[in-house]
């Protein structure tokens, strides 16, 4: 279970403030999880304290350099041996919480900024490239402070509740259920019946019947990969049926 974040990155106000709220602000505020932030400018010689450059063969942007992404991984490594270092890319594998939930080691999570980072760091370091997404950010930290605040959500004693991390979206490959909260009716709009009955085993198959339809309805990609067994079918298509009626 990952209890511990190092983050690699040129702005690491920005990772501590968001990491210092929320869920994971409180994690870190009871020992549950540890995050440390590197700024490869702290390691560099000259008076700029350069960490980019421009790219070889010409083109827009900038580079992030070699030389001090490596200093700052030595730094790392002498507290986080045994972290798996992942670099924040839009080339990576995407996170999913099926990835997320396989986390064994602790990580070192490299964001990069500019037009990248220089291969070679890559090729010599970089254990695994994870995607936040089909999207370009400017940099790796948004995509680092969703991975800990994801993964903080697994770690035991975190949540309030403990089956609040189990019914999350995704958990069981599927969306999660529409939830609700008093008042019982809102602008005309009531609770449905089966939730105020107090029927526990009713009320785990509307759910279960719920997340296999909004998951049908948004996500049928879901649905394809991950297959149906007997029951869960029988329930999806009594929810088209109540679509359709």
């Amino acid at each position: 279970m990952v209890n511990r974040f190092d983050v690699i990155t040129l702005f690491p106000d920005m990772v501590q403030d968001a990491c210092s709220q929320g869920v994971t602000g409180r994690a870190a505020d009871r020992g549950l999880v540890s995050l440390q932030c590197w700024n490869p400018r702290d390691v560099t010689e000259d008076v700029h304290r350069t960490v980019d450059d421009r790219p070889y063969g010409g083109g827009p942007g900038m580079v992030m350099m070699a030389e001090p992404l490596d200093r700052t991984l030595s730094q790392v490594r002498k507290v986080a041996p045994d972290s798996k270092l992942v670099y924040l890319s839009p080339q990576g594998k995407p996170i999913s919480q099926a990835l997320l939930r396989e986390q064994q080691q602790n990580l070192i999570l490299l964001c990069g900024r500019y037009e990248g980072i220089d291969e070679r760091f890559i090729e010599a370091q970089v254990e695994e490239e994870w995607s936040l997404g089909d999207f370009v950010l400017s940099g790796g930290e948004v995509a680092a402070i969703a991975v800990m605040d994801a993964l903080t959500r697994l770690i035991p004693g975190t949540l309030g509740h403990e089956q609040s991390a189990e019914q999350d979206s995704f958990t069981d490959e599927l969306l999660d259920c529409p939830h609700y909260t008093r008042p019982e009716k809102w602008q005309e709009r009531a609770v449905p019946d089966v939730l105020m009955g107090g029927h526990h085993e009713k009320i785990e198959r509307w759910r279960l019947k719920q997340s296999l339809g909004r998951t049908w309805q948004r996500r049928p990609d879901l649905l394809e990969s991950r297959g149906l067994n007997d029951e869960e079918r029988k329930l999806l298509n009594e929810f088209i049926d109540e679509q359709t009626d």
